[in-house]
């Protein structure tokens, strides 16, 4: 993978509201692969964190566990990402 690559998805990861099944659509990596790329690019103190918070019921990185009522993967005041760049409204 390319940095911008790796860089995206580790913003991905650490939002709350996309799940891991967004980042598998779009880059291919499962739940574990991702596991693996946060704790190998992030320090360790940064991971367990990550982790934490992944596994406290706070993020909805699981499309199961998530409310219905969330139908999209990001903030609707997000800005948009095409190419991995972020657009200027």
């Amino acid at each position: 993978m390319e940095q911008k690559d790796i860089d995206r998805v580790i913003e991905m990861a650490w939002e709350d509201r996309t799940p891991f099944e967004a980042i598998r659509l779009q880059f291919g990596l499962s739940e574990s692969a991702v596991i693996a790329l946060m704790r190998r690019e992030l320090k360790r103190s940064s991971f367990n964190l990550w982790r934490k918070r992944v596994n406290s019921g706070v993020s909805q990185k699981h499309a199961k566990t998530r409310n219905p009522d969330i139908a999209r993967f990001k903030c609707s005041l997000q800005r948009t990402i095409t190419l991995n760049k972020i657009s200027k409204r």
